[in-house]
């Protein structure tokens, strides 16, 4: 598939000096769905949130039944890799002193 809508789950935050705390993916500013275009090279937020928001992913790959993802926007970075077979979704988001790391499903749209 070339467009799929993932559901980020459970994400762990982290501060540096400070440690780490189990969030809702929305209390971190992470959209409660995600769609990704592999052919557009962009992650966005869906048109029923609203919210109108869209990522490009600088890097993307395929390797091994596995999709993986990279990009950089407005000092952060974010690494995903998604299971062509299970639709399994883990991913990365991080900035300077923090992180947010989670798991999640994603499906073909």
């Amino acid at each position: 598939a070339n467009r799929m809508l993932c559901v980020p789950g459970d994400v762990s935050y982290c501060v540096a000096d400070i440690g780490c705390k189990t969030e809702l993916p929305e209390d971190k500013n992470i959209p409660e769905f995600i769609e990704v275009d592999l052919k557009r090279k962009t992650l966005a937020s869906t048109k029923a949130s609203g919210e109108g928001r869209s990522t490009p992913i600088s890097s993307q790959q395929r390797q091994d039944g596995h999709i993986y993802l990279q990009g950089v926007e407005h000092g952060r970075t974010f690494s995903m890799v998604i299971s062509e077979t299970t639709g399994n979704l883990t991913f990365t988001i991080a900035t300077d002193g923090e992180t947010a790391t989670g798991f999640g499903d994603c499906t073909p749209d």
